[in-house]
């Protein structure tokens, strides 16, 4: 997290775990869209990520379900097809826990940015891999993900571009905002499929999703009964209502955009709205306090979308003084840093 490290526990420590690491990755939670598959000269399939190169052979790979009875529900992706999750099921001592991981990819914040996306597996269940590896949090090898590991994991396919939050609809360029009720329709079919008796259930998300998962958290805990030990986990979606290098705001334009194409105004905790803007409830820093489910955030020290998308965009850096920095922290300035830290 890009922030004084003693600011940050003092806004989240009397209430939420926090971990901040000071890693250039945005999240621990591999997302599908940062892997890049190829195959080796013996037909091996291969994916590689921005650390690391792995068999197909060596995670599962989990078909997508799409959720039959969310259409009737008006549950639908941006060009409403129908949404849809990967479940992978659980085992052993872990076959009455669930581990629900929310996924991420951005927002659209624009009818044309919407119209685009939904031609992307972004906002069309049409343009979804039918299979995707299990890996990370996901992953069903001990030795990697040993708290996890075999458990029920599911992930939830993102194709709201509005972190599963609105519940509306633009009928001039037949865009769907219907995040809340996909939300609410995938919460339904896994219930019936066994999420109902869980001893444990955690909720997770990367990104975007980790934004979600901040937003759903309570939602999340209020589908079990007081039996149920229910958590939820944010990795990577503490986005911060920050100054960029311009002096002007870069997030908050974009979250504007969002908030006001969705109509979020009408979607968004009602005790942050009574007290804030609803662009300003878009930003977790201001939703926080209220959640009641125990909530533990994941961040970055310098988180690298943070750095190239919030606070140092190129469209606020015309002279190209950031490119290095923004590419890299270990190449930035000392003033840079400065900046980074909040110190200026």
């Amino acid at each position: 997290m890009i922030k004084k490290r003693w600011e940050m526990k003092k806004l989240l420590w009397s209430l939420f775990g926090i971990i901040l690491l000071n890693i250039p990755v945005n999240g621990m939670m591999m997302e599908f869209d940062e892997m890049e598959w190829f195959t080796e000269f013996n037909g091996t399939k291969m994916f590689q990520t921005k650390s690391d190169v792995y068999s197909e052979a060596k995670f599962p790979m989990v078909g997508l379900t799409l959720i039959q009875s969310a259409a009737a529900k008006g549950a639908v992706c941006l060009d409403g097809s129908l949404p849809g999750y990967h479940l992978h099921r659980g085992s052993g001592s872990g076959a009455n826990n669930w581990l629900v991981q929310l996924e991420g990819g951005g927002w659209c914040d624009t009818v044309r940015n919407c119209v685009y996306r939904k031609t992307s597996r972004r906002g069309s269940s049409s343009y979804m891999e039918k299979q995707i590896p299990f890996t990370g949090i996901l992953s069903d090898q001990a030795a990697e993900n040993p708290d996890f590991y075999n458990w029920n994991r599911v992930k939830v396919r993102y194709c709201d571009g509005g972190s599963f939050s609105g519940d509306s609809e633009n009928k001039a360029a037949k865009l769907q905002f219907r995040g809340k009720r996909i939300w609410l329709a995938a919460m339904e079919e896994l219930m019936g499929k066994g999420m109902h008796q869980a001893k444990q259930a955690l909720l997770s998300g990367c990104s975007a999703g980790g934004l979600a998962a901040i937003f759903r958290c309570d939602d999340f805990g209020k589908l079990f009964p007081p039996s149920t030990r229910v958590k939820c986990l944010s990795d990577a979606g503490f986005f911060l209502d920050a100054i960029d290098v311009s002096g002007g705001r870069a997030l908050r334009r974009l979250y504007a955009g969002v908030v006001k194409l969705q109509n979020l105004q009408t979607m968004l905790p009602r005790d942050c709205l009574d007290r804030l803007n609803p662009t300003s409830c878009f930003f977790p820093q201001n939703l926080i306090n209220q959640v009641k489910t125990p909530l533990f955030i994941l961040n970055a020290a310098y988180d690298s979308w943070q750095i190239q998308e919030s606070l140092a965009p190129k469209s606020v850096d015309p002279s190209g003084s950031w490119n290095d920095c923004r590419l890299n922290y270990a190449k930035c300035s000392p003033s840079q840093i400065q900046f980074l830290q909040g110190e200026t």
